[in-house]
């Protein structure tokens, strides 16, 4: 009788911790990013700036919640199995590799569109003030959080392709 081959899953509690670490980043990402305003005079007034006014910046956001609650919901179910040590039945093996996917790849789109308008907008804009250069850092430091929860996010998606089981 042979020994059956070694496995090569992921323990669980390291998966757990990936998926706390993208939650913290994507976290810190929306909170930079929701208080991201500047106030600029200009010819007409006093005009408050605030990162809703750029469609990239609002995609940001889009994506930042929408991977903090499946970060969410993917720590729950991590919790559940490192307490039980149950394994997982495969419709939920199924649902992790594909989901996984298709959040890592909409949190690097998400961070993708914001560096490239921030960089448009410093072309734009120059050195002409502080404010607006301290605008932009926060929306660039937010998208690299949200690139940083991509990076946990993938290898999240490396462990759960891991797990999907052995096809004959």
């Amino acid at each position: 009788m042979m020994a059956p081959p070694p496995s090569t899953a992921v323990s669980p509690v390291i998966s757990l911790v990936v998926r706390v670490l993208t939650f913290i980043c994507l976290l810190i990402s929306l909170i930079i990013l929701a208080t991201n305003t500047i106030t600029t005079s200009t010819d007409y007034g006093d005009v408050k700036i605030k990162f809703n006014d750029f469609y990239a910046y609002r995609y940001l956001l889009a994506t930042t919640v929408i991977g903090l609650a499946y970060s969410l919901l993917q720590i729950a179910f991590a919790i559940f199995l490192v307490s039980t040590g149950n394994t997982v039945a495969n419709g939920l093996v199924l649902f992790d590799f594909y989901a996984d996917k298709a959040a890592s790849y909409l949190l690097a789109t998400g961070a993708a569109a914001s560096f490239a308008l921030t960089h448009y907008l410093k072309n734009q804009v120059g050195t002409s003030s502080n404010k607006e250069d301290k605008f932009l850092n926060m929306a660039n430091a937010a998208a690299s959080l949200c690139l940083l929860g991509f990076l946990f996010s993938a290898i999240s998606s490396i462990f759960s392709s891991y797990a999907l089981p052995k096809r004959a």
